[in-house]
């Protein structure tokens, strides 16, 4: 069941950058899967050689092994002038898939595993925000969070107190709007595409919409890639590995509230590849 529904969601499988070091072999839903061609043309195919579909969009190339595949969500601010596209490579992470990605949304461990980046003590605090699901494009929204960081983004000048949105259109997807310290008018995007290898395995290929035309692009890479190498000795170390939906078996906090919202749209949707759906 779990993999049925998977199977109908587009996946991140490379970027605009990968494709140019030659042909390579992945793994999407535990099965094997080889990406050739260009970037531009890229040809996908899995391990019987049937061809899967694809699609480039935000720098990177998605296929699906579904037949009835759902609509690829979009990401407006990706087409807005004067904004730099950054895909940040890939980082590979023995855990859940859905584990990254609500690892992606929680704020309460940045004093603790970012510090003196996204977080610092003695600002733990983590102040009242709202979480709802958007029944109308089925996406949960976490918005009105403020949390104060010494380095917000690789632009800014000093710590500042940054306003957050966060999004989930799908379930391997989490889209950050964050306060953009160049162009305080204007929000920064971030996002992690989430490629699940297995259960307990995934590539994550984080990508940004920045205003930000100073920074050399080696060093917006290297540090979004800085923060999620700190996150990944937390997630290979989570137990039990999958993610579990039943509330029972990991008891949340009050800063845990797009968590909370993120596993049960999941239930809901019977998004399990990657979940415990029952207490073990």
């Amino acid at each position: 069941m779990s993999l049925a529904y998977a199977r109908n969601d587009w996946y991140v499988i490379a970027d605009r950058n990968s494709l140019e070091q030659g042909p390579r072999r992945t793994r999407l839903l535990g099965d094997e899967i080889h990406v050739s061609g260009s970037y531009a043309h890229p040809v996908i195919k899995d391990a019987s050689g049937r061809m899967l579909p694809t699609q480039i969009k935000f720098d990177h190339v998605w296929t699906t092994v579904g037949d009835r595949p759902r609509p690829l969500f979009d990401i407006p601010e990706g087409n807005e002038p004067g904004r730099r596209l950054v895909p940040c490579g890939m980082v590979r992470v023995k855990c859940s898939p859905l584990r990254a990605v609500e690892n992606f949304l929680d704020i309460a461990h940045f004093p603790f595993v970012h510090t003196d980046v996204l977080g610092a003590e003695p600002y733990t605090e983590v102040e009242p925000y709202k979480v709802e699901i958007r029944e109308q494009n089925d996406e949960v929204w976490a918005t009105k969070v403020k949390f104060f960081q010494p380095l917000a983004a690789k632009s800014a000048a000093g710590g500042i107190t940054t306003d957050y949105e966060y999004r989930v259109p799908a379930p391997t997807t989490a889209v950050l709007y964050k306060t953009c310290p160049p162009k305080p008018e204007a929000q920064d995007v971030i996002t992690i595409f989430v490629q699940p290898r297995s259960e307990t395995e995934c590539d994550v290929w984080p990508w940004m919409a920045l205003y930000d035309d100073d920074t050399p692009y080696a060093d917006l890479v290297q540090f979004q890639q800085m923060i999620f190498l700190q996150d990944r000795s937390i997630l290979e170390n989570q137990r039990p590995i999958k993610l579990p939906l039943d509330p029972r078996m990991e008891i949340p906090t009050r800063s845990d509230l797009t968590s909370v919202a993120y596993r049960r749209w999941l239930k809901k949707r019977g998004a399990f590849y990657g979940a415990l759906a029952e207490t073990l």
